[in-house]
């Protein structure tokens, strides 16, 4: 078997293992069944290889939708992946403005109202930097890392207040990923 018949098997095995995984991402991460073209099989295989993803799995799983797949560069890669960014945390903070409605203890509120205002600009950064992303890449490093420490504080917040909610968590780790 050729080295490239060997990647799109093992991606097909990957796509197939996380279909079954028990896994409930479905608002968060789309669900896409489509075949992979070589050079958009390239690129996101050299992004999710990087030293700087943390989870190679979630990056393959994330980048299957039809619409990275056919990103043709970087750049354009870049720009749907903040695009994706943006969906998720939009997704992540309709889950906080949920469990706002529900709760009345004043410290997790608290802790609630600063995730809202941390998602708040996450959703505005992401989409700020999907645009700067061609014009200045040094910015928009810079941009996206202030959005991961941003998580970092509310998901402080969070424990601070013994909120314990298995949906603002994993939608707290995906942003991270996209990060």
């Amino acid at each position: 078997i050729s080295p490239r018949n060997q990647l799109c098997l093992v991606l097909v095995i990957f796509f197939l293992v996380f279909s079954l995984s028990s896994l409930s991402t479905s608002a968060i991460i789309p669900k896409a069944n489509v075949s992979l073209s070589i050079p958009s099989l390239q690129l996101i295989e050299n992004l999710c290889n990087g030293k700087a993803i943390q989870n190679r799995r979630f990056c393959l799983k994330a980048l299957s939708t039809p619409e990275i797949i056919a990103a043709m560069d970087t750049t354009q890669l870049g720009t749907l992946i903040m695009k994706l960014g943006a969906a998720n945390a939009k997704a992540t903070l309709n889950v906080y403005n949920e469990l706002i409605k529900k709760l009345g203890f004043p410290q997790a509120l608290k802790a609630l109202n600063c995730c809202v205002e941390v998602y708040k600009y996450a959703i505005l950064s992401f989409e700020m930097v999907s645009s700067e992303l061609v014009e200045d890449p040094q910015t928009t490093n810079y941009d996206v890392a202030v959005i991961g420490s941003e998580i970092a504080n509310c998901e402080k917040e969070l424990i601070n207040a013994k909120v314990q909610a298995p949906r603002l968590l994993a939608g707290n780790r995906f942003m991270k990923y996209y990060v």
